[in-house]
């Protein structure tokens, strides 16, 4: 007998059909001897149209509020399937977040979870229950309803199947793995059968929408096996783990990220400690920062560009204006660009992929406004209206590395 941990996401519970397919899926897995436990996301749009009601009644509303609406969603979600598992009878029952045992610190919006105490699901399980717990959602130390953020249902389900010890992770999603591109996109986007954690948490990070990079960092952490395969068709998935097998496979991906703003500081003073003082206090607030490029100094002053996510755009604005020392300067910011990557752990050892992919941007006539690189990953920035066209012509131009 083994312990699986389930998740599915919206589009895998959107309407009743789906929900049924679901419960299918599920007790499929139960009948074969096994434990389940099973983590779902809002259905569909949900979390979206709430986000519009509130805008429709506050469009400032505080985080802790929005956190106790946007958890409404996957309580709908449990309760649906958990009565749809029952209708095909089966033993059933589900869980809220902070039911299921999961604390977390009181960023609102973006939690971070602290503990999951997994006594009630285990006490569930010992009663032969299939456990259905609301993905994305915790508690706080003043018994505050928290959210994890986007894609935090994820990250619970791998939080469970950390502190569960479970022997398998099965994130189902509406394509049938991880794969080279975005093959809703890409013509010729190949499937991974197996993919590192590394590999993995960069393409998560840089835009691919398949896992959330937080699951990841945390399945790597406690070594979690993941697999990542499609509740619409029954075929083999993806398996996310510490090492893959990578022989002739210097590129793993392309992605693309269009939650992107580039804010640029003009003539700051050409002095030591500047940098610091100004990513000192951007990092003070929480705001992530991606990629940075300062250019060379003119005489007494020189540029600083960095790239934010368009959620942080506003407050990272605030806080660079607050500065002292960058008063009456000139600061700009535009959303118009997008995040184009490739990833792939053969790339350390192989001379030549940057010339590779600047070579296919060029022939598309493509302007590269940013370079950041990594051990794994060269990332550019670009026109937003470039992006689907960079994504493909850099995913042709790897291709025969791929096969």
């Amino acid at each position: 007998m083994s312990l699986i941990v389930q998740k599915f996401g919206g589009s895998s519970v959107a309407n009743a059909e789906r929900v049924m397919n679901v419960a299918r899926i599920v007790t499929d897995t139960y009948k074969q001897g096994n434990d389940v436990v099973v983590v779902v996301s809002a259905q569909g749009d949900t979390t979206d149209e709430l986000i519009e009601k509130a805008a429709e009644i506050n469009p400032k509303a505080s985080k802790r509020e929005m956190d106790m609406l946007l958890s409404a969603g996957e309580q709908i979600s449990i309760s649906l399937l958990a009565m749809a598992i029952e209708s095909l009878g089966f033993p059933v029952c589900s869980l809220l977040g902070w039911q299921a045992g999961f604390t977390t610190n009181s960023v609102y919006g973006s939690a971070r979870i602290k503990k999951v105490r997994t006594e009630r699901i285990e006490m569930e399980i010992a009663k032969k229950n299939i456990v259905v717990v609301a993905g994305f959602q915790g508690i706080n130390r003043y018994d505050d309803i928290t959210t994890l953020g986007r894609g935090g249902s994820d990250t619970s389900a791998v939080a469970i199947a950390a502190a569960m010890h479970a022997d398998r992770c099965q994130i189902f999603t509406d394509v049938e793995g991880v794969y080279t591109a975005d093959p809703r996109k890409v013509k010729g986007a190949k499937k991974l059968s197996e993919i590192t954690y590394d590999e993995m948490l960069e393409l998560a990070t840089l835009g691919a929408q398949v896992l959330n990079n937080r699951s990841v960092e945390m399945a790597k952490k406690y070594n979690v096996k993941v697999e990542v395969l499609s509740s619409l068709v029954r075929a083999p998935g993806t398996i996310v783990k510490e090492v893959a097998s990578m022989e002739k496979m210097l590129v793993r991906g392309v992605t693309k990220d269009t939650d992107v703003a580039r804010i640029s500081i003009i003539g700051v003073p050409n002095v030591p400690g500047i940098a610091y003082k100004i990513f000192g206090k951007l990092a003070a607030k929480d705001i992530n920062i991606d990629i940075i490029l300062q250019s060379v100094g003119r005489g007494d002053t020189k540029d600083i560009a960095f790239t934010t996510t368009k959620a942080h755009r506003d407050e990272a604005i605030a806080v660079l204006k607050s500065l002292e020392l960058l008063s009456g300067l000139e600061i700009n910011c535009d959303e118009s660009v997008a995040k184009v990557s490739v990833v792939g752990a053969g790339m350390e050892s192989h001379p030549g992929i940057a010339a590779k992919m600047f070579e296919a941007l060029f022939e598309a006539d493509i302007n590269i406004q940013m370079i950041a690189t990594s051990e794994i990953k060269i990332s550019v920035l670009i026109d937003v209206e470039d992006g689907d066209r960079a994504v493909e012509a850099i995913h042709n131009a790897f291709i025969p590395v791929l096969n």
